[in-house]
């Protein structure tokens, strides 16, 4: 414990000298561990608890009118993108009105994130937030998200360090920022934790367009991106109207974080047909499982998607870990992850 707490502070201390800083006394680290103790471990679901928006009680419940609506739009569809494997459970695992708490949609302590995690991964990503998207984009710990206090003044969570670094690898590989009239199609999207952030923090967003199969995910993300104020510009779309969207507003980037590895071959197969139908140039991704490219089957076996990946014409154009940091990628918040920047051949 004592090594992995010491390399904790030379990490962040050596992520800092540039800065010419210097943290976490050994009187800092003890009171972390005490905060860490009270909710490890943490064996499920949960939210942290907190007063809701005007009208959000009435209006995130099952019984709501527009959510039986996309329901039943989709039970229609013939789709392989709504026979769903890991979904068809986790979807009830769900709480409409605490949806950003700790859930499948974004794993908090249920992934051992620790509060220590989120500072350790706050002071890398303020090395490299070429962007200053830490200093724009705020987290007011809405809607049941577990928040935690970095430098006495910025709230951090999940939602928001993952969001800011997603951002910056696509400014890192593609110059994000420096492009116009960039369209964006969000695969996956889930509540729209990513859409709004884009929305808020890189102006040269026109359009991003989030679609989902699940209708809960539909719901929630209309309604959380019309409550932040980004939408039109960042809307969610009903997947039986992705085609007709998709054929008036031309898409250059696909993104798709953490859902491929929760869908079967045959609805991967049908998202990257889509894709390749629609012309869509770049596609990021991100597994649940490092460099692993693995889907979820109904009978619950693991297949390497990255075939079809490439059978689709996507090559593999920039791949590195989540943090550029080998001790933060250890460490920091949710590290497994790597990130996959694909580019559609001629």
């Amino acid at each position: 414990m004592w090594a992995w707490r010491h390399q904790l502070v030379e990490t962040c201390n050596a992520l800092l000298h540039p800065l010419g800083a210097q943290v976490l006394r050994t009187e800092e680290i003890e009171r972390l561990r005490l905060i860490e103790s009270r909710f490890f471990p943490v064996r499920g679901p949960s939210f942290q608890e907190g007063p809701l928006p005007s009208g959000a009680e009435d209006y995130l419940r099952p019984e709501n009118p527009r959510l039986l609506q996309i329901k039943k739009s989709y039970e229609a569809l013939s789709s392989p993108a709504i026979r769903h494997s890991i979904w068809r459970t986790e979807v009830r695992t769900i709480n409409l009105r605490y949806f950003r708490g700790d859930n499948p949609y974004v794993f908090q302590f249920q992934q051992g994130n620790s509060e220590l995690a989120h500072i350790l991964t706050a002071y890398y990503t303020k090395t490299v937030d070429c962007l200053a998207l830490l200093g724009r984009l705020k987290e007011d710990g809405e809607f049941g998200v577990y928040t935690f206090l970095f430098d006495d003044e910025l709230v951090l969570s999940r939602d928001l360090l993952d969001s800011v670094n997603e951002i910056l690898f696509l400014e890192e590989t593609m110059e994000l920022s420096k492009r116009s009239g960039l369209n964006v199609l969000d695969i996956g999207a889930g509540y729209g934790r990513l859409a709004y952030r884009m929305a808020a923090g890189v102006p040269s967003v026109s359009n991003y367009i989030c679609v989902d199969a699940i209708p809960e995910s539909s719901f929630l993300c209309e309604y959380y991106l019309e409550y932040r104020g980004v939408s039109p510009r960042a809307r969610a779309v009903p997947l039986d109207e992705i085609e007709d969207v998709l054929a008036q507003v031309p898409v250059q980037l696909a993104i798709n974080i953490h859902s491929f590895p929760e869908c079967t071959m045959e609805a991967i197969d049908w998202w990257l047909d889509l894709l390749q139908r629609h012309r869509v140039q770049y596609l990021m991704i991100v597994p649940n499982h490092g460099t692993a490219f693995l889907s979820y089957e109904l009978n619950g076996e693991r297949l390497d998607f990255l075939p079809v990946i490439q059978s689709h014409r996507y090559q593999l154009l920039s791949s590195r870990p989540k943090y550029k940091n080998p001790s933060v990628q250890k460490y920091g918040v949710s590290p497994e992850a790597h990130y996959h920047l694909f580019m559609l051949s001629v």
